[in-house]
């Protein structure tokens, strides 16, 4: 069982080392082949990415920021990340049709 930490910014690195969460591996980019039954994966991924994982019986922790729109796009810090409320909160996501 392993937990990866998927994030290009390094603020979110420092924030979640601030909260004491580890992770086993920290990646800019996931290979869902990589994930095996059991695994944590955090960040901020897309849906269909989050569903793929929840369907190997991986947990997904999705880094939620409450972002006003004048600093998306903005590199965060740590402390920018704690102004604006950044959690994780687990998700089970499940794909249910795919609609042409």
């Amino acid at each position: 069982m392993s937990t990866y930490f998927v994030t290009r910014h390094p603020g979110a690195v420092e924030w979640a080392a601030r909260r004491g969460i580890s992770a086993d591996r920290t990646l800019i980019h996931l290979d869902l082949n990589q994930i095996n039954p059991g695994d944590v994966v955090i960040g901020t991924l897309p849906v269909h990415l989050a569903a793929e994982l929840c369907a190997r019986g991986a947990r997904y922790l999705h880094l939620a920021v409450d972002l006003p729109a004048e600093r998306r796009g903005v590199e965060l810090t740590a402390d920018d990340l704690v102004c604006f409320n950044a959690r994780l909160t687990e998700y089970r996501v499940e794909r249910v049709a795919v609609c042409d």
